[in-house]
């Protein structure tokens, strides 16, 4: 095994037990440990109310579990460094949560989370759990209208969330949350970018190899490839590039309600932050379009690797009450 010392752990095999001991620690008006690695909220939202649960590997942080909370998720079940939670361990929370009002389970797409959301929620039902899925799948890199199944979910859950979670805060039914979920869900886009990949934090391993002075255009939150490769570019003709592309997908109508949220993935400045969002936001501006709900902020992050996924969606009305109604999460607040 290569040094370890690059980073500040201890067992490379206790990181995730270690990271979720002194998140709740520092955050414990908000959340605690529900069960081994699963996040809950510390104080729990009544059960007449459904319950919004995910899951998804660490080394992402301070997605997923950095946004359970009053107004977003109930529960966040975590897997190790970059792998999904067993089925069982999710089968734990959802009997944790089972309730008559039912459970929203939002899912990214990338195999091994759907595969144990799927078994899971088998077991569930057998066990009459009342619970449902959702899931995400706003990458476009691969390609304009690619089908869905082939999109992987990327930071666009984080929004998904706060809309779900007021909704659910409000009285929604499951039904309900479902479809004000999917309807958001299909109007929303992400794609990132990526000038230098990251290390997995166990073994330094590094995920892919960039050349110097390059960028990658759809490179995943795992460091997969996205087959963009170009040389470095400004953030205003790299913002042009982006915002072309999602919007390119999404198909806007003329004066549209729109979210813009650029989410830097762990070793981008925040100076290189603001200045993309001021491109994307005059160049959407100078379209004629309406930006009403915004962020800057690292929501999903891939350890050390350098750049950004920009996030668009197309904003119903009952979207932009929902994602500026009341959330108190540590890492999403909205007073």
């Amino acid at each position: 095994m290569s040094d370890l010392r690059i980073k500040f752990i201890n067992d490379p095999a206790n990181i995730t037990s270690e990271l979720l001991q002194g998140y709740v620690l520092a955050y414990s008006d908000q959340v605690k440990l529900g069960g081994q690695n699963i996040v809950v909220r510390a104080t729990p939202k009544d059960e007449d109310k459904v319950a919004i649960v995910t899951l998804g590997g660490s080394g992402h942080e301070p997605a997923l579990s950095g946004f359970v909370g009053t107004g977003m998720l109930d529960a966040s079940v975590v897997g190790d460094i970059f792998a999904a939670p067993g089925a069982q361990r999710l089968l734990a929370a959802l009997q944790m949560f089972q309730r008559e009002a039912g459970i929203l389970l939002v899912v990214l797409n990338h195999s091994g989370d759907v595969m144990s959301a799927n078994m899971a929620c088998q077991m569930a039902e057998r066990a009459g759990i009342k619970v449902k899925q959702l899931m995400t799948h706003d990458d476009i890199s691969a390609g304009i209208d690619a089908p869905i199944e082939d999109r992987r979910g990327l930071a666009g859950c984080v929004p998904l969330f706060k809309v779900l979670g007021a909704a659910a805060e409000e009285g929604k039914s499951l039904d309900e949350l479902l479809e004000i979920g999917e309807r958001f869900n299909k109007n929303i886009a992400t794609l990132a970018v990526a000038t230098r990949s990251c290390t997995h934090p166990q073994n330094n391993a590094i995920i892919a190899e960039l050349p110097d002075g390059m960028m990658e255009i759809g490179m995943g939150q795992h460091g997969e490839g996205g087959g963009g490769r170009q040389p470095m570019a400004s953030a205003k003709e790299t913002a042009e590039i982006m915002v072309n592309l999602l919007l390119k997908q999404l198909k806007p109508s003329a004066g549209a309600k729109l979210m813009l949220i650029i989410n830097g993935v762990g070793a981008t400045t925040m100076m290189e932050l603001n200045i993309v969002f001021l491109n994307a936001y005059k160049l959407l501006e100078a379209k004629g379009y309406n930006v009403v709900a915004r962020r800057i902020q690292e929501i999903l992050t891939v350890q050390e690797q350098a750049g950004f996924q920009m996030i668009i969606g197309i904003m119903d009305d009952d979207h932009v009450d929902y994602y500026y109604q009341t959330a108190d999460a540590p890492y999403w607040t909205t007073i």
